[in-house]
């Protein structure tokens, strides 16, 4: 009977314990974005080191999703999920003791590869423990806790690096105690695989009917992501060092807006229907590239905390909604590799813009970098808008036609 009872408690909270779980691991993924300031000057290290450390973790979560991201299907989301709580605990201790950039390279990842192996197995795991009441919206809650997470690592680091003793320290400690709380989580929840997968890495492919389609939402994935990764890396070095802002919980508030605001914006998306919400997010992110700009040359922090919400809704609209029209056009037996392929744009995204910005700023500095990139993103989303308006008159006159 006993047995029977915990089977039932871990049915019933299952999709809460894993929500937190998810939550918890990408939560560290963020932490380090505040203290990259205090890091630099200790170790003497300009923004194309910083840019770099962070451009590491985008290629671990890569390479975790290609090499892992089938592993569940074939040994249990448990086992995976535990795996990649063990990752987040050796990076945020290796965090605690980083005296070196090497050091902090191999936290972050450590970090990525911990990140990558959770976000696609928590997800699914997710969705399956979700009661037929939930389930419907279990997609959203896992996007919302994945992206929520990330945008809190910022903004809680910021405060603690700013209030609290031991600023490159006392975040990474209280990480490890979240993931330890999260092991458990892991632990109680229902093994909710059924094993049938195969262990192998991840194909990447797209189909001819979905290549139209592809190509545009992943155009509006990288500009987004490009974004977002500029605003996770640099934008506390922006505040501190064009803006006068020394308050590291300032910074990090800026630094996890984005995400936050593209989190908030999951609800809202699924209401619009895929096509028009990534034509309207690419025209957010095009306002949004044009307020930063603004923002860089005239020094304005509010300027720059407006960016980043337009950026975030833009990026929340167009992200979410872009996967989805991808899923609509491809058949189902395609659609992980389709996703995957899809993942791969948004993580190159994240990676390799803002190593240029770093390389831009050391040539002709952070200003002059920053409103270069904003420039190059803005084209891109309004490249993807023409692009979106096109398809949308071409299919009207086809049904016309008809």
């Amino acid at each position: 009977m006993a047995g029977h009872g915990t089977s039932a408690v871990r049915r019933r909270y299952g999709f809460i314990l894993l929500t937190y779980a998810l939550t918890a691991v990408m939560l560290g993924a963020t932490l380090p974005t505040p203290m990259y300031e205090l890091y630099g000057d200790r170790m003497q290290f300009s923004v194309l080191t910083t840019t770099i450390i962070f451009a590491s973790y985008a290629g671990a979560v890569l390479s975790a999703l290609l090499l892992f991201g089938r592993w569940s299907d074939a040994v249990g989301r448990r086992p995976v999920l535990l795996a990649g709580v063990a990752f987040a605990i050796a990076s945020s201790a290796v965090f605690l003791f980083a005296d070196s950039v090497p050091v902090l390279i191999v936290g972050r990842v450590l970090s990525g590869v911990s990140a990558g192996i959770f976000t696609g197995t928590a997800t699914a795991a997710i969705i399956e423990a979700a009661s037929p009441k939930w389930r419907p919206r279990a997609a959203a809650v896992a996007t919302v806790a994945n992206l929520g997470g990330l945008g809190l690592g910022p903004m809680v680091a910021g405060l603690l690096v700013q209030y609290g003793p031991a600023p490159l320290h006392l975040s990474f400690a209280l990480h490890v105690g979240l993931v330890v709380l999260a092991a458990v989580a892991v632990w109680l929840a229902p093994e909710t695989s059924q094993r049938q997968g195969q262990l192998g890495v991840q194909r990447l492919s797209v189909p001819p009917q979905t290549r139209g389609v592809f190509a545009i939402a992943a155009t509006a994935a990288f500009a987004g992501f490009a974004v977002n990764g500029l605003f996770a890396s640099v934008s506390p070095t922006f505040v501190a060092h064009l803006m006068g802002v020394s308050n590291h919980a300032i910074g990090g508030a800026v630094a996890g807006l984005m995400i936050i605001t593209a989190a908030a914006t999951q609800p809202f998306a699924l209401r619009v229907a895929p096509g028009r919400a990534v034509a309207v997010g690419s025209g957010m992110l095009v306002i949004a590239m044009v307020m930063l700009n603004v923002a860089l040359h005239f020094v304005s922090l509010a300027g720059l905390v407006a960016a980043s919400l337009v950026a975030g809704i833009g990026q929340g609209l167009s992200f979410g909604r872009g996967l989805a029209a991808v899923s609509e056009r491809t058949p189902p037996e395609r659609r992980a590799e389709v996703s995957s392929t899809y993942f791969l744009v948004a993580y190159v995204a994240i990676s390799l813009p803002v190593i240029g910005v770093g390389a831009a700023a050391q040539r002709w500095g952070l200003q002059t970098a920053g409103e270069v990139f904003s420039g190059i993103i803005g084209t891109l989303a309004v490249v993807c808008l023409i692009a979106i308006l096109v398809q949308e008159r071409r299919h009207a006159d086809d049904l016309d036609v008809e």
